[in-house]
């Protein structure tokens, strides 16, 4: 059966509209007036029998499609209670008028089944049987009781959806080898992520010395209390290295302590992040005499910067967490103002206001991005030989439709078997060729090629060209490009050239293209003119 519209049947009210709109269906299918009539009626007794018996029960109107030249109408009527014995009366008047009326158990429910054969089947087209849906997804509401339970409908469902990205902010927290904790201005630990719960050996609670005295090293401790009393009293960033007890000894952390600002640049609450350093601290201290320290210290500042590329990530993480995913559930409470103007309290309760306003949903897609972003491994895993041909070939069918919507040409030249993980490098042509289809006001044009280049190759077209022999592929649209202001901070993230209402995404795509190239030891680079198309540049070593 294909649902046309679905109604819970809760009272006098739901009778009236599963009237209505039985009649309406029936109408729009072409039966005459008496059979809509008779169909709407029956639906009505079996309705009324759910009302004043029943216990959740749930209606289903819709359309069956026997075979192409039969169709018939279908009222489905769902409860755990059997109405049939409530009100053996109802069912034989509504058996009486229908002609068509079947009842049994199944899946712990008892099942009602109004059936009317369409006329006109082949006029009831596929096409139509949407246009039956849309036309009750989007009809004005019938009454003022039909538009609040149809605003209720619409809440519960964005409820599930706040739940849902909820779980998916945590498990974002939760995935981040980081030990993280929100601390508020009363010193309360209002949040902490697993791998912070998992370290310590005692619930974290409140944020004060006799506490972190039982994980952090004693001579850490006045550092750590004077450093968070500084940072509330400045409302500005704080850093330092302590050593966190685990089990019988002590490992060195960098600490950060960063404030939450609201919209108003008011703070109530601050995130601080233990960092692992143990390893570039145990060489310090094992080299302090060693001849060779010099040159220790040269690989020891590599890692270091590696290090404080990584607490650049945090850092805008929590930009995010404070900021851009607030945002949606700013509209979320506007929306709920707006919608509870003209309900009671009662009303509030009944259509879950409570529960929807303590939801701390974030948009769901942008913590999809985020989660990505920080599942991408900094070390090879699971390498295989791929062959690119295959993986673009894969990543155009999936592109299809908005290739197919533009109009677009796309080019593929010859390219490599390479070594390294597939579903990376799939996602990487799928982020490139994505842009040069989006960020098109023509005709998108995209040319796929490659050739190898070493040491004494020409690299004129891209100074910031790496040396050594790589695979060069190059991505070319005839998009809207870019200036060279943006070549400095494309690749980073949340970083968006256009507004919102101008292209869609959340400035994570590029961020991620780099961060795979990165896995597989190479280098991306782009060449952009404004109103002229880019072209990036991938190498991948040989």
């Amino acid at each position: 059966m294909k649902e046309i519209v679905k109604i819970n049947l809760d009272n006098e009210m739901d009778l009236i509209l599963a009237h209505k709109r039985s009649m309406k269906i029936a109408e729009m299918c072409g039966m005459p007036l008496p059979a809509q009539t008779r169909f709407s009626t029956a639906v009505s007794e079996v309705s009324r029998c759910s009302i004043a018996h029943g216990k959740n029960s749930v209606l289903v109107l819709g359309i069956n499609v026997i075979k192409l030249n039969q169709k018939e109408i279908l009222a489905v009527l769902s409860d755990s209670v059997d109405l049939k014995k409530c009100n053996p009366e109802a069912y034989k008047y509504a058996a009486k008028i229908s002609g068509n009326i079947d009842y049994n158990y199944t899946h712990k429910q008892f099942v009602t089944t109004l059936s009317h054969q369409v006329p006109s089947p082949g006029l009831l087209s596929d096409a139509k049987i949407k246009t039956l849906a849309d036309y009750f997804k989007y009809e004005p509401p019938i009454s003022a009781y039909d538009e609040i339970r149809k605003k209720n409908i619409e809440l519960v469902t964005l409820s599930e959806k706040l739940g849902e990205s909820e779980n998916r902010y945590r498990k974002l927290v939760d995935t981040i080898p980081v030990l993280i904790c929100i601390v508020n201005d009363r010193n309360s630990v209002v949040l902490s992520n697993n791998a912070l719960e998992s370290f310590l050996t005692a619930p974290f609670i409140i944020f004060d010395k006799k506490n972190i005295s039982t994980f952090i090293h004693n001579d850490d401790v006045s550092l750590l209390i004077e450093g968070w009393a500084k940072a509330k009293k400045d409302r500005k960033d704080f850093w330092a290295e302590i050593r966190i007890k685990k089990d019988d000894s002590y490992i060195w952390h960098n600490v950060s302590i960063m404030p939450n600002k609201a919209e108003d640049g008011s703070i109530n609450s601050w995130l601080i992040y233990f960092v692992n350093n143990n390893a570039q601290k145990m060489i310090v201290e094992a080299l302090k005499d060693n001849s060779e320290l010099k040159e220790i210290q040269h690989e020891l500042q590599d890692t270091n910067s590696k290090l404080k590329f990584k607490n650049k990530e945090l850092e805008q993480f929590a930009f995010i967490a404070s900021h851009d995913l607030q945002e949606p559930l700013r509209k979320i409470m506007i929306m709920l103002s707006r919608a509870a103007e003209h309900l009671t309290e009662e009303q509030k309760t009944l259509y879950y206001f409570d529960k929807i306003s303590s939801s701390a949903g974030r948009l769901s897609n942008l913590i999809s991005d985020v989660l990505n972003y920080s599942r991408i491994n900094n070390y090879e895993k699971f390498v295989s030989k791929v062959d690119l041909n295959d993986v673009v070939m894969q990543t155009l069918d999936d592109l299809s439709m908005i290739i197919e919507e533009k109009n677009a040409v796309v080019n593929v030249s010859s390219l490599p078997t390479v070594n390294g993980l597939e579903a990376q490098l799939r996602q990487l042509f799928y982020n490139l060729i994505n842009n040069g289809l989006k960020f098109n006001t023509s005709v998108p044009s995209i040319t796929i090629a490659c050739r190898e280049i070493s040491e004494l190759s020409d690299r004129s077209f891209d100074s910031d060209a790496p040396s050594g022999n790589f695979n060069l592929i190059s991505i070319t649209d005839n998009g809207i490009g870019m200036s060279d202001e943006y070549s400095d901070r494309i690749f980073n993230m949340f970083q968006r050239l256009h507004q919102r209402d101008q292209y869609g995404g959340n400035g994570i795509g590029l961020a991620l293209c780099r961060r795979i190239i990165e896995n597989h030891n190479g280098v991306i680079n782009f060449t952009s003119f404004p109103d002229q198309g880019t072209t990036f540049w991938i190498y991948l070593p040989k």
